[in-house]
């Protein structure tokens, strides 16, 4: 049976977030569970006038290319691929990972230089500004949720809005109050985040706020920056337990000194976090300071796209930072890890209370 849903997705996607133009290229990527959603992009491209591209990842073809691959081919990224995306004027990305953990075996040092192989794509989409990522709810994403496959696509549908008769029309709306909150946080010279084991001071002057109401991420509600580059100074703990790159990171600690991490640690996955931190010099800068505003989302679930815009967190990227925030830390890595204020947390701008207990003052969001 069809699922309106996803229709009422594939729709927003293609027409409201990418702007998808008749006779433009779309390119289409996802995982081979991700299936129904992927038709239904794939048609309301074509509806649109446009030509979809599709590029679907079949399971364990990672797991055989981190077994198999040579020294060789992490030196280039395919000439085939770079024609595709060099061409595509719209990007639609939807996750549908089968097994979270299927990469826990894999050398990190594989998977950055992938990563560094492949950063030009990265950085071409990003810069082109007509993209999209999402994730299609599989067994995986459940299970590492926590909750059965059908609570899991409740929880992913009412995060998105997709229960609304016009979802579109409601994260518009959404916009307008995550725009004032942007202008204030604009107007400030220095963030201070506070809370359990966290005492952190940044400078923002000059750099712009973004935020996302489904321009690029569903699900959205964050509002971002790129912190200046040398001023980060304090203790940050990260609470909110991630799954990233086959692997649970978890209690992770940062300590900064002129905007380096200095110091860190995890109650879990530490080898990986070190490793990640030596990625290259960018990666032990902040590229992004994220502010959490969907309360839509009512609790953490291990995907980091879904925990970012939790409202009441606030998420820190290590590495590459958004050129249109003004940010200018290059590096093979952006990984986003989240803080969780809703207990004792606070949030300033130049010493005023913007937010306490993961409520805001003065913002209805």
């Amino acid at each position: 049976m069809r699922d309106e849903r996803l229709t009422k997705l594939a729709d927003m996607m293609v027409r409201y977030s990418a702007g998808v133009r008749e006779g433009e290229q779309v390119l289409i990527t996802g995982g081979a569970a991700a299936a129904p959603l992927i038709r239904e992009v794939y048609a309301s491209v074509l509806d649109a006038g446009a030509v979809p591209v599709t590029l679907v990842s079949l399971p364990g073809l990672q797991e055989v290319f981190f077994e198999h691959a040579r020294d060789a081919h992490y030196q280039k990224t395919p000439a085939i691929m770079q024609s595709i995306y060099e061409q595509a004027d719209a990007f639609v990305q939807i996750m549908a990972p089968e097994n979270t953990r299927a990469l826990s075996g894999v050398d990190p040092k594989k998977q950055r230089a992938l990563a560094l192989r492949d950063k030009h794509l990265t950085d071409l989409v990003i810069e082109r500004d007509r993209w999209i990522l999402t994730l299609y709810p599989t067994n995986a994403l459940a299970q590492e949720s926590e909750m059965s496959l059908r609570e899991y696509e409740e929880f992913v549908f009412s995060a998105l809005a997709l229960d609304r008769e016009d979802p579109a029309s409601f994260w518009r709306a959404r916009s307008s109050e995550q725009r004032r909150l942007a202008e204030r946080l604009e107007r400030a010279r220095e963030v201070r985040i506070v809370g359990p084991q966290t005492d952190l001071t940044l400078s923002v002057e000059g750099r712009k706020f973004l935020e996302d109401s489904g321009q690029h991420n569903l699900p959205c509600g964050e509002i971002f920056t790129g912190p200046v580059e040398d001023s980060a100074e304090g203790r940050i703990y990260f609470g909110v337990p991630t799954a990233v790159g086959g692997r649970e990171v978890s209690g992770v600690s940062l300590t900064f000194r002129e905007g380096r991490v200095v110091e860190a640690s995890a109650e879990k996955g530490e080898e990986y976090l070190l490793s990640m931190l030596d990625t290259d010099e960018g990666a032990r800068y902040l590229g992004e300071l994220g502010i959490g505003t969907n309360y839509e989302i009512p609790r953490a679930t291990r995907s980091i796209l879904f925990d970012e815009k939790l409202g009441g967190t606030v998420h820190l990227a290590l590495g590459q930072s958004y050129s249109q925030t003004g940010g200018r830390n290059s590096s093979g890595v952006h990984w986003d890890l989240i803080c969780d204020l809703r207990q004792s947390g606070e949030l300033y701008a130049d010493g005023e209370l913007l937010q306490k207990d993961g409520r805001f003052v003065g913002f209805e969001l």
